[in-house]
Formats: structure tokens, C-alpha cells, sequence
């Protein structure tokens, strides 16, 4: 790898253009690419299609889902998830839709509250640290980023996140 530290003003230049034109040689191709990961596919959101055609809205409590609904969320989505997860229902929290939004909401609290369990507000300490599997979504990364944490990319087995890297860290 060229180390542009070592090198005259000169052959700076010289690598600017040449690197200006190499990137233009990519433009004028015409390239239309989408560096987006996570979205689905229309086939995997036609999936959903058919449960979007209901007749009642209305939740067990009575709740009228498509409104504000419930803080933790509905009561049988809450139900439906524990059973997936190995869960109770009442560890399980179902919001909106995406993930990110619960994800930053999660982090903004910690940062500027804590939790129950911690000793101070994240932004107190000297330094935050954030398991984060690889590869991962940008999107997600960006949050922790943005509120000053040091990321430990944790690698994806076959099975998994590397385990016995989490626990070092742990």
C-alpha cells in the first residue's frame, strides 16, 4: 500500500490524478449501485401481504393496533415472541417496525439515563465499548459511532457470532 506520508508534493499530484481518472473511468460506466443492506426483496415483502388484509384491528384488551397501541406492545405479539425467543412475555417488548429506531432509542437512553443496573449514565464513562457482529448493518453501527463507543467487531461463525471472543470481552 502506497504510503502517502513519504511522498513529495509532487507525486501527491501525480497520484491524484491518477486516482481522478481512475474514478472517473468507474462514473462513466454508468454503474447504478445500491450499498443499502438489510432491505428486502419484494417477494420476501409479499410475503406479509395476505395478514395486512384484516377485518378487525382490535387487540384482546380491546387496543385498536393501528393506533399507538400498548408502550410494550400488544399482548399476543408479546405472547407469539416469548415462545420464539424462550422467553415470558413480559421480558418481551414489540414496537414499530424498525429496528434501528429501537436500537438508537435503547442506546440514547443508556447514554443519557443508564439503566437500572448501571452505576452512571453511559456518557459518564471514559470509554464505551460495543460488541458488534461482522459483517453487520452500517446503519446500526452509525448509532454507536455517533455517541462516541469504540467498536469490537465480533466475527460471524456458521453458528454465530464468535462466542469465545464475546466472552474475552465480556
Amino acid at each position: 500500500m502506497t504510503d502517502y506520508t513519504q511522498m513529495s508534493l509532487e507525486e501527491l499530484q501525480a497520484e491524484q490524478d491518477l486516482l481522478r481518472a481512475e474514478y472517473l473511468k468507474f462514473k462513466n460506466m454508468g454503474l447504478s449501485l445500491n450499498m443499502d443492506r438489510g432491505k428486502p426483496c419484494p417477494e420476501q415483502l409479499d410475503l406479509s401481504k395476505e395478514m395486512l388484509k384484516m377485518d378487525s384491528y382490535i387487540g384482546e384488551n380491546g387496543v385498536d393496533a393501528r393506533n399507538y397501541g400498548l408502550l410494550e406492545g400488544m399482548p399476543e405479539a408479546r405472547r407469539f415472541f416469548a415462545e420464539l425467543l424462550g422467553a415470558k412475555p413480559e421480558e418481551v417488548i414489540v414496537c414499530g417496525n424498525s429496528s434501528l429506531s429501537m436500537m438508537y432509542y435503547l442506546i440514547d437512553l443508556g447514554w443519557r439515563q443508564g439503566f437500572v443496573d448501571s452505576p452512571r449514565a453511559w456518557r459518564h464513562n471514559s470509554s464505551i465499548k460495543f460488541l458488534c457482529p461482522v459483517p453487520g448493518y452500517d446503519r446500526h453501527f452509525r448509532v454507536t459511532e455517533y455517541f462516541g463507543f469504540q467498536m469490537i467487531n465480533i466475527p460471524m461463525t456458521p453458528s454465530g457470532p464468535d462466542m469465545d471472543m464475546v466472552e474475552e470481552w465480556a
